[in-house]
């Protein structure tokens, strides 16, 4: 029994060093992630929002696609919050093309998950940048082919939430939130931070690299994205592991693939989604992200 106890005592420990290690090196990341974000959130969405207001009547036609992906990028709010807003962008006439890309992007992306994604390297943030704001251009111009003269979403019954950022101090007003991200995020993110000490503690890199690296990067690819599925939970909270994965000698395909699916599938996103699109465009947005991460993934394996 004694021999037990050493053995989990002396596992706990290369845990714990393996831990230590990987939160000194991404905590910074994490803390200004948190605090960009609640910069934004406070200081800058309104300003997003009323941006994304003033294209409605732009006879930009598909092309209007592209400002909105990159407004939704800019966006601050997560799923819930987004749809309230579209809720009432379509209620006022906009586009549902345009409203499809700005919510695609805004799913995969926002000012904190991108400050989150500079500890993944430059690389891997630029193409997390790219392909998100591709794959929402991408969702616009699907809707505008098969749904030209039909609206896509069902917005009945949404109307846009009361803010939390009502404080008249802003000083305040921004403490407030970022206390608020700092409460839905720091879990996710410990948990990451340990499941990635795990990772590197019990996992063989060789192995590891043979199931999703280049050599393997067309199954590898597919694994990264259908596995993103389940995984995903929080933004900051993947960072440490897809950091330890791409160490591991994942290749940046299978990453990008899951860092597409991964936020487009959590299961918070899917149930709001569920909602305005009913089942079967429901079903056809999921096999839409499916094929966009898998060739991205493909794509970025060839380039990078």
């Amino acid at each position: 029994m004694s021999e037990i106890f050493e053995v989990l005592h002396r596992e706990l420990i290369y845990v714990s060093y393996y831990f230590m290690i990987q939160l000194r090196q991404i905590a910074l990341y994490w803390i200004l992630g948190m605090v960009i974000g609640s910069l934004v959130s406070v200081f800058a969405k309104d300003a997003i929002h009323r941006a994304f207001d003033r294209i409605r009547d732009k006879k930009w036609g598909i092309w209007g696609v592209i400002p909105a992906s990159l407004l939704g990028i800019a966006s601050p709010l997560c799923m819930y919050g987004t749809i309230p807003i579209a809720a009432s962008f379509s209620r006022h006439g906009m586009r549902h093309d345009w409203l499809a890309a700005f919510m695609m992007s805004s799913v995969l992306l926002n000012p904190q998950l991108i400050m989150y994604s500079t500890a993944l390297g430059v690389t891997a943030l630029v193409i997390r940048i790219v392909s998100s704001t591709i794959c929402g251009i991408a969702a616009g111009i699907v809707v505008h082919i098969f749904y030209r003269d039909r609206p896509f979403f069902n917005f009945e019954g949404f109307a846009p939430r009361a803010s939390h950022d009502t404080h008249p101090n802003l000083f305040l007003r921004f403490l407030f939130n970022l206390g608020r991200n700092i409460k839905a995020t720091g879990l996710y993110f410990l948990l990451g931070v340990l499941l990635s000490a795990l990772f590197q503690r019990y996992v063989p890199a060789d192995g590891f690299a043979c199931l999703f690296g280049k050599a393997n990067e067309g199954f590898g690819v597919l694994m990264a994205a259908t596995i993103g599925v389940p995984l995903y939970a929080c933004g900051g909270g993947t960072i440490p592991l897809i950091r330890e994965w791409l160490s591991m000698g994942m290749s940046m395909g299978s990453a990008s693939a899951f860092m597409i699916t991964g936020p487009a599938t959590k299961i918070t996103n899917l149930g709001a989604l569920k909602i305005v699109l009913g089942l079967k465009r429901f079903l056809l947005y999921l096999a839409f992200v499916m094929v966009f991460s898998l060739v991205t993934g493909w794509i970025v394996n060839l380039i990078v």
